[in-house]
């Protein structure tokens, strides 16, 4: 008989830029039940080092480890972004299997013009949903299961709801105060603050007016970004959770 993998505590979140993660992971940190840890494995390509608490990494397999080691003396949960592939994570099946692995989602329209307007000169593959759909189907063929994903549009739109759900499929208590919290800029968003302003002055999961369809469809580069992309948001929008 096949023994059931060992777990670890670690939840993850991974997104495609600007697909609201960061307002997700606040309100993870609003919980303080788990060590919320902030873009490991992006901070080590972008800078060359990353905090998991009170250890610092250097290689994506030093991010991997100090995860581990952070996980047996507590919950972590730690959220980042695809706008890189990272070959260790997806080479190191026990991780895959221990961690859990989840996927939070927005349309890529929504999403390039959002990531265009921070950084003009974006190419293809850092928008990220092509990336993201691999280390999906890598933690399903690893885990046997589809893992849970999220629309961040339901996060917005119904965010007790999405949340309950969410909680529930991870096996965490929901915590309906954490929906709510004070603004302002959090020591882990410093060295990539300029990316978290938005999420800097909310209190909670909202909807803002945006000008994304425009935006994309009057630029034909970003266009075919769109095109490229937009079959892996649609393979993972069908795994989304229905709140």
């Amino acid at each position: 008989m096949e023994s059931t993998p060992e777990r670890m505590s670690v939840l993850a979140l991974w997104s495609a830029p600007r697909s609201r993660s960061t307002a997700f992971a606040r309100m993870m940190a609003e919980r303080n039940d788990h060590l919320v840890v902030h873009e490991p494995f992006s901070q080590v390509v972008d800078f060359g080092e990353a905090k998991v608490g009170d250890r610092v990494a250097r290689t994506e397999q030093e991010v991997l480890d100090a995860l581990r080691a952070v996980a047996a003396e507590r919950p972590v949960f730690f959220k980042d972004t695809m706008d890189f592939r990272y070959p260790a994570l997806l080479a190191d099946v026990a991780f895959l299997k221990a961690a859990t692995h989840t996927f939070i989602i927005r349309h890529p329209t929504e999403a390039i013009a959002s990531h265009f307007a921070l950084n003009p000169k974006l190419g293809r593959d850092e928008i990220g949903f092509a990336w993201l759909c691999e280390v999906f189907e890598a933690v399903r063929s690893a885990t046997g299961t589809t893992p849970t994903v999220i629309d961040s549009d339901d996060l917005l739109d119904r965010p007790e709801d999405t949340v309950r759900a969410y909680c529930a499929a991870v096996g965490i208590p929901f915590v309906p105060e954490a929906l709510s919290w004070r603004p302002g800029m959090r020591p882990e968003w410093q060295a990539t603050g300029r990316w978290h302003q938005s999420t800097s002055r909310t209190t909670g999961f909202g909807r803002k007016d945006g000008a994304g369809a425009g935006v994309v469809d009057g630029n034909p580069v970003l266009r075919g970004y769109r095109d490229y992309h937009l079959p892996y948001y649609e393979r993972l929008r069908v795994a989304a959770l229905r709140p």
